[in-house]
């Protein structure tokens, strides 16, 4: 099954059930900036545990690995839990959607894209950078995301809201890869 595939019957399913959620990461990055490879699709979820039989439903086990115990326990902790084809190693990493205030902001702003035939709620730009910056920080100064998210910032730079980003950047204590980010971007 191709990315495009699992992609589509992952929104698929989860409009289905009305599990409301937003692609996020490289995908997006990729779709806001400049285009690169990537084995994994990381969507934000707001699932209840009364949605999860029928989440699993949409994948049967002779295709899918989706872990029943491992989707509770990350929606218990606010976690992560895995989709992995098994054929082709396609994977989605689910994010269940955390009380924190900027993951809340984020998910508030996601909004419609229309990509090679499906209709996909994303990240906004502004997120998208942010997230990619936040990243960076975690990972302890990841070449790969902080050269996503500049690649976003000088794709969308004329459609951005650069106080949204300042505000969140000082927040996430970003500042400095923000610096840095509009230090080395290269605006026509």
């Amino acid at each position: 099954m191709s990315q495009q595939e699992l992609l589509k019957r992952v929104i698929k399913a989860l409009e289905d059930i009305e599990v409301k959620y937003m692609i996020t990461g490289s995908i997006v990055s990729s779709l806001q900036g400049e285009p690169r490879s990537t084995h994994d699709m990381d969507i934000v979820i707001a699932i209840q545990k009364s949605a999860v039989k029928a989440l699993i439903e949409a994948f049967p086990p002779s295709k899918f690995y989706l872990d029943e115990n491992g989707i509770v326990n990350a929606i218990d902790q606010k976690g992560m839990f895995n989709l992995i084809t098994l054929e082709g190693g396609g994977k989605v990493d689910f994010w269940v959607l955390r009380d924190d205030p900027f993951d809340k902001s984020c998910f508030a702003r996601k909004y419609v894209e229309d990509v090679l035939g499906i209709h996909m709620y994303v990240s906004s730009p502004e997120d998208t950078i942010l997230s990619k910056l936040r990243w960076a920080k975690l990972s302890g100064g990841s070449e790969k995301h902080f050269i996503d998210a500049l690649r976003v910032y000088e794709v969308q730079f004329d459609k951005l809201d650069m106080s949204y980003l300042d505000n969140w950047a000082e927040i996430l204590s970003v500042e400095s890869m923000l610096k840095r980010l509009r230090d080395e971007a290269e605006i026509i």
